[in-house]
């Protein structure tokens, strides 16, 4: 039997072949189809006769499946890269077909007006479901139909074509030096890396010494931040600047610009089928968000109290630069490097500093123990699991009384032929299945740290770790639901400008002295990370955080604002709109032959698109959230983390965004709390 078709509780990663993945992907579908047909036979419909059979249908499209799209991303060949293309392709259709079928439609419209057992979550999955009808274009007439169909199948493609392309222009680049002295700066264990990575990319040159630095993230994050070659940083900043671009030293290689204007037209053009005036409009038209007049207030407002102190800040930077021997303007290569001198001058401690405290053990466990505090979780490492690399460890979350919540696959390290940046995914949604058991939730969460070298544990930065409570934060969501309809379980059927609320909420617990004691150990000593090096850092988390909000601002803005243009002509009209939102918005300007767009794959290849703002939206929510803790006196309070996890994370999307925070906190949401948090006045 094909692996990919058995019904496991987990995936079968040794099992995996990608010449099984199209037949199995085949059979599904097809079994998909007939079950419809079947269905739809009948009648008369309730939701225990048509829609939960059909969920559970594809619930198993959904798991075999699962492997597929998360191998592509952590374990990427050229073999899988092309089966997984011909298989979103396949899927998008199918979507599609589902989304325009109007059978399926008069169903569930009957279903909505006569089944009166329906629970709350029954009424918001048909709510979705048949707002998802009307996107898909369902009640068009069969020419717009077929279009839609078209453009569907064409931006799965152009999609996965980009983000493909930036892998590769990721991967494609490489620094060589044989001088160690370039280097100078860098952590011990960045050039140890450096010094490997040389070595295995030539076998015959084992006796030379020379060293190879990449674009991977805490590769080129570490220089820019440390690196005392001024000339070294600006070449690591131009290529990573340029990434699938027509600029820099892979100029014209895997360049995404023919992909940005396809992308951008397709959505406009989409967004023109189904009534809507620009591709913003119809992505706001399932969020939380009521108009786009409404998220660009919130955003310019948000840059009206930041700005003014994103200015001062900068200009503190440049004068400390000066000071520190930079002849001339702080250049984009420099702001990195001199920011952390700077901070390192006011508070006494780098990130690198901080690195040791950090031993990856100790911050999970640390986690573990402040989930057990604020929700009373049980974690325990499931020892003998199949798995697709020896990196890889399994969770299994239990309650106070016992009972298994949910797993979380967890992969850390940065490596060849992985996706850039850090995630979370579903792998197994929670439902109630026929005969009344239920089908635990399991999720992945993969980012890109920094390996081990040799025998010496690996170890975090600080903010590693907020990254590893943020990734945590939406794998907590989705395992912790309590929801049994499949919809809306889980981060399923969440408005995406509130799916950010869980993730920012837990990365406030690695501010706090309580969370650090538990998350922290030097990796030598053992030793939490002191109460004087706590108040520094509690202090430097301020830091430039008008900076950071503007730089935020700066990426939502644009992000909606070309999603708004109801057309788009060629690559210099996105160019455009980026000079512009970064002329209002920013304090300093990149050099001419940035290309941030070329990679920006959250909005060209991920789920993001008009809907960056999401993060600062969310983020109010999960600042609000978080101050209810502050408030009580104790960010440990179990009545409030239980609330929060009875409010919020068990409810899934079974219910608004806005309702479940209202219940949570007891009124909207307050902007306060953030604006506190960063130290914005």
């Amino acid at each position: 039997m094909n692996p990919l078709l058995k019904k496991t509780d987990l995936p079968l990663f040794s099992a995996f072949k990608t010449e099984d993945v199209i037949p199995a992907l085949d059979k599904v579908l097809d079994d998909c189809r007939r079950k419809r047909e079947s269905l739809l036979k009948q009648e008369t419909y309730a939701w225990e006769n048509l829609i939960f059979p059909l969920d559970i249908e594809e619930d198993y499209l959904s798991q075999m499946f699962s492997p597929v799209s998360h191998l592509n991303s952590v374990c990427n060949t050229p073999e899988l890269r092309e089966v997984y293309q011909a298989s979103i392709e396949k899927i998008t259709e199918y979507s599609t077909e589902v989304g325009q079928h109007q059978g399926l439609y008069n169903a569930y419209k009957q279903i909505s007006k006569s089944d009166k057992s329906l629970s709350l979550a029954q009424k918001k999955s048909l709510e979705d479901a048949l707002k998802g009808f009307h996107l898909s274009g369902v009640d068009l007439p069969k020419e717009k139909r077929e279009a839609l169909k078209v453009l569907s199948a064409k931006l799965a493609k152009f999609q996965s074509d980009f983000e493909n392309n930036v892998l590769d222009a990721t991967m494609g680049w490489h620094y060589y030096t044989d001088n160690l002295e370039e280097l100078a700066g860098l952590p011990q264990h960045v050039i140890d890396a450096a010094e490997a990575k040389a070595r295995s990319h030539d076998k015959k040159a084992q006796d030379k010494k020379g060293y190879i630095l990449g674009l991977d993230m805490p590769t080129y994050l570490t220089v820019l931040m440390s690196a005392e070659n001024r000339s070294l940083r600006e070449k690591m900043y131009e290529a990573f600047a340029t990434r699938a671009s027509d600029q820099g030293s892979n100029a014209g290689k895997w360049d995404n610009s023919a992909l940005l204007v396809e992308i951008m037209q397709l959505r406009a053009e989409e967004a023109k089928i189904l009534g809507f005036n620009n591709f913003a409009e119809l992505s706001i038209d399932t969020k939380m968000a009521e108009s786009t007049d409404a998220v660009l207030a919130f955003m310019y407002d948000l840059v009206k109290k930041s700005k003014p102190q994103a200015e001062m800040e900068y200009e503190e930077l440049q004068l400390f630069a000066t000071e520190n021997g930079l002849v001339g303007a702080l250049q984009s290569w420099d702001a990195t490097y001199y920011s952390e001198k700077f901070k390192k001058s006011l508070f006494d401690f780098t990130q690198e500093e901080l690195r040791p405290y950090f031993p990856v053990t100790q911050v999970m466990q640390g986690l573990f123990k402040i989930l057990q505090h604020i929700y009373g979780l049980m974690v325990k490492e499931v020892a003998q699991i199949d798995k697709y690399h020896d990196d890889v460890k399994l969770y299994e979350f239990k309650d106070k009384q016992g009972n298994l919540r949910g797993k979380i696959f967890v992969d850390l390290y940065a490596r060849e032929h992985k996706r850039g940046g850090a995630w979370m995914d579903e792998c197994r949604v929670r439902y109630r299945k026929a005969d009344g058991g239920i089908q635990s939730p399991v999720a992945y969460v993969t980012c890109n740290f920094t390996p081990a070298l040799g025998d010496q544990e690996a170890t975090l930065t600080h903010t590693d770790v907020v990254t590893l409570f943020h990734e945590f934060g939406h794998a907590l969501h989705h395992v912790l639901t309590q929801v049994e309809d499949l919809p809306v379980s889980g981060i399923n059927g969440v408005e995406w400008d509130a799916v950010e609320l869980p993730s920012q909420f837990m990365e406030n617990f690695c501010w706090t002295a309580e969370g650090l004691k538990l998350i922290s150990s030097h990796i030598e000593t053992g030793k939490p990370l002191p109460d004087v090096l706590f108040s520094k850092l509690n202090d430097s988390r301020k830091f430039q955080s008008a900076l950071q909000m503007i730089r935020q601002l700066e990426f939502s803005i644009f992000d909606f604002k070309i999603h708004m243009l109801p057309k788009i002509k060629g690559v210099k009209d996105i160019q455009q709109v980026l000079d512009q939102t970064r002329e209002e918005v920013s304090v300093s300007l990149p050099p001419s032959y940035n290309r941030f767009q070329h990679s920006f794959t959250h909005i060209f290849a991920g789920g993001y698109a008009a809907g960056y703002y999401s993060y600062k939206w969310a983020e109010v929510l999960s600042s609000d959230a978080f101050a209810k803790f502050e408030e009580s006196g104790s960010v440990f309070n179990a009545e409030d983390g239980q609330a929060f996890l009875t409010c919020i994370l068990e409810k899934g999307g079974s219910q608004p965004a806005a309702e479940l925070f209202e219940n949570f906190r007891g009124r909207k949401p307050s902007i306060d709390a953030i604006l506190r948090h960063a130290g914005i006045r």
